[in-house]
C-alpha cells in the first residue's frame, strides 16, 4: 500500500509561459501526472531542448501558431518510458526513448512527464548520454533534412554554414564532414576554435564581409549556403556568396532573436525577390520535419546510431535544471556560447 500511495502522490512539474514577455514569464507549476491514451506512452523526461523559436513564442503572441498563455514550450525530449497506453507493443517500460513533440502543436517538452504517441518515439541506444541525445532530435534532423534532402550535397562540394557554432550549425558541420564536404562557417571570434575543430574554416561575421571572404577563399563562391539567420540583407548577401548554379537553403529566422519579429516579413519579401531573379542560383526551402513520419523515425534512428558510435558529438552549451528555464532563456538571448542549451530534470 505504501508504494501505491507514493506513486499517486507524485506530481508532474512543468514550466508554463504565464504571459508573453521576457524570461521571467516562465514559471514552474505542479499538476497530476498525465495519463497516456490508446497508442501513447508516458515518458519521464530526462532532457529537453530549447531553441530560438521558443524565445519567439514566449516573447510575443504575433508569431503564427503561438497559443494564448498559459502554455508549455519544448519540441524535443529524451526520457524513459514510464507507462504504456492501451495497444502499445513497440516500446517497453524503462526503455530510454527520444522524440519530438510536433504532434502536440507548439511543444510541451519543458516538463517532468509527457504523454506522446509511441509512433513519435524511437529507442535510444544503451550508454548514450540523454543530454547529447536530445541535441540530435531537432538540431541534427533539421541539419540532415537541409543537407541531404533539400540541398542534396555531393562529396567534394563547398558549403557555407551561418551560425556555425550554434546547435543546428554545428550539426551541419559534423554531417558535412562525414559527407566529405569542404566547409566554411560564420561565427563570432570566440567560437572560431569550435568551428575549426568541426572541420570548417571560420569566418568572423562581426569583423569580416563573409561574401568577400568566401570569394577570396574559393575564387568563385560556394556550392551551397545554409542560412538559418534570415533577414532581408542577410539572405541577399548569402545569395551573393554562391557560385553560378549554387543553392541557397533558407530554414530559419534566428535574426529575430536580436531584431524582433519585424525581421520575418522582410525575410519573406527577400525570399520572393530571390525567387523572381533569373535562375543562375537556386533558393531552396526545407520541408516540415513533422510531415513524413517514416523519414523522421528512420533518420532519427540513424543519427542516434552515429552518436552511439562516436561519429557525431553534439556540443552542449549548458545543462540547466528544468525549474531554471528562465535562466536558460536568458542565456539564449545573451548569446556568447556554442552548441545547444538543454534543460534537465531530477525526477
Amino acid at each position: 500500500m505504501t508504494t501505491v500511495k507514493n506513486i499517486t502522490e507524485i506530481k508532474n512539474h512543468r514550466v508554463i509561459v504565464t504571459r508573453h514577455g521576457g524570461p521571467e514569464v516562465l514559471q514552474p507549476m505542479a499538476e497530476d501526472l498525465p495519463e497516456p491514451r490508446s497508442g501513447e506512452v508516458r515518458v519521464r523526461v530526462l532532457a529537453a531542448g530549447i531553441s530560438a523559436y521558443d524565445l519567439m513564442h514566449r516573447s510575443s503572441g504575433l508569431l503564427p501558431g503561438t497559443p494564448k498563455p498559459p502554455f508549455t514550450l519544448g519540441e524535443d525530449i529524451v526520457g524513459v518510458v514510464n507507462k504504456l497506453g492501451e495497444g502499445v507493443t513497440t516500446l517497453a517500460l524503462g526503455q530510454m526513448v527520444a522524440g519530438a513533440t510536433f504532434c502536440l502543436g507548439l511543444g510541451g517538452g519543458y516538463a517532468e512527464f509527457i504523454c506522446l504517441p509511441a509512433s513519435e518515439l524511437v529507442p535510444v541506444p544503451a550508454g548514450v548520454d540523454p543530454v547529447e541525445a536530445v541535441c540530435v532530435v531537432v538540431n541534427y534532423l533539421t541539419a540532415h533534412m537541409a543537407m541531404h534532402h533539400t540541398a542534396q550535397v555531393q562529396r567534394g562540394e563547398r558549403i557555407l554554414v551561418h551560425g556555425a557554432a550554434g546547435g543546428v550549425g554545428s550539426a551541419l558541420l559534423e554531417l558535412g564532414k562525414l559527407a566529405g564536404l569542404e566547409m566554411y562557417g560564420t561565427a563570432s571570434g570566440y567560437n572560431h576554435e569550435h568551428v575549426s575543430a568541426l572541420g570548417a574554416t571560420p569566418i568572423n561575421y562581426r569583423t569580416e564581409d563573409f561574401v568577400e571572404r568566401i570569394r577570396q577563399l574559393t575564387g568563385e563562391g560556394v556550392d551551397v549556403v545554409f542560412d538559418p539567420i534570415g533577414g532581408f540583407r542577410q539572405l541577399w548577401r548569402s545569395n551573393r556568396a554562391l557560385r553560378k548554379g549554387g543553392r541557397l537553403v533558407w530554414f530559419g529566422v534566428a535574426a529575430a532573436k536580436q531584431s524582433g519579429l519585424r525581421v520575418i516579413p522582410l525575410t519573406l519579401l527577400m525570399v520572393l525577390l530571390l525567387k523572381l531573379l533569373p535562375v543562375s542560383r537556386q533558393l531552396l526551402l526545407t520541408p516540415d520535419l513533422a510531415k513524413d513520419n517514416a523519414w523522421y523515425r528512420q533518420t532519427l534512428v540513424e543519427l542516434l546510431d552515429l552518436l552511439a558510435a562516436g561519429k557525431i558529438k553534439p556540443i552542449v552549451a549548458a545543462r540547466i535544471p528544468l525549474a531554471e528555464a528562465a535562466r536558460a532563456h536568458e542565456l539564449l538571448e545573451s548569446g556568447g556560447y556554442a552548441g545547444k542549451v538543454v534543460l534537465v530534470t531530477d525526477t
